[in-house]
């Protein structure tokens, strides 16, 4: 599997999630994100909504059902209901079940010391268990670079 870490540094989880998610549904695949809490879940199923006047992210968690519509399954439990290919880890997050995805985007804050500690934990984890992995670095514009690890 295809690991990408994705060291958020000049824009907040909020900004650079919608982005990420776009181009997830613009090639055809479907995605769970996975975040710390109900509430989190709440807050960004809400931000999702409102982002972008212009844009729409079809998504969904388990208050609204229906798993199997939802191109993008919002949770925090380690579930794949809506039979997705891209795993999207926030808040720290971290899943065993990784291997049933094609893909994980591991998505941290690089301005937090223990952020950071974390997603280079799960780097070696990740490593370890012989997955390809890539590193984005956030530029001051938003935009990423990958970085050679």
């Amino acid at each position: 599997m295809r690991v990408d870490f994705y060291h958020l540094q000049s824009s907040s989880l909020e900004r650079a999630l919608p982005a990420l998610l776009e181009r997830v549904v613009a090639a055809g695949k479907r995605a769970v994100v996975m975040a710390s809490s109900e509430e989190r879940i709440e807050a960004l199923a809400n931000h999702l909504w409102t982002y972008n006047p212009a844009a729409w992210l079809p998504h969904g968690s388990a208050k609204d059902g229906f798993a199997d519509n939802q191109p993008i399954w919002l949770t925090d439990q380690e579930e794949n209901p809506n039979e997705a290919g891209v795993l999207v880890l926030t808040d720290g997050m971290a899943a065993a079940f990784q291997v049933t995805f094609e893909r994980c985007l591991d998505l941290f804050d690089g301005t937090a010391a223990e952020a950071v500690t974390q997603a280079r934990e799960r780097w070696a984890q990740a490593k370890q268990a012989g997955h390809e992995l890539h590193y984005w670095q956030q530029n001051e514009a938003g935009g990423w670079a990958e970085k050679v690890t």
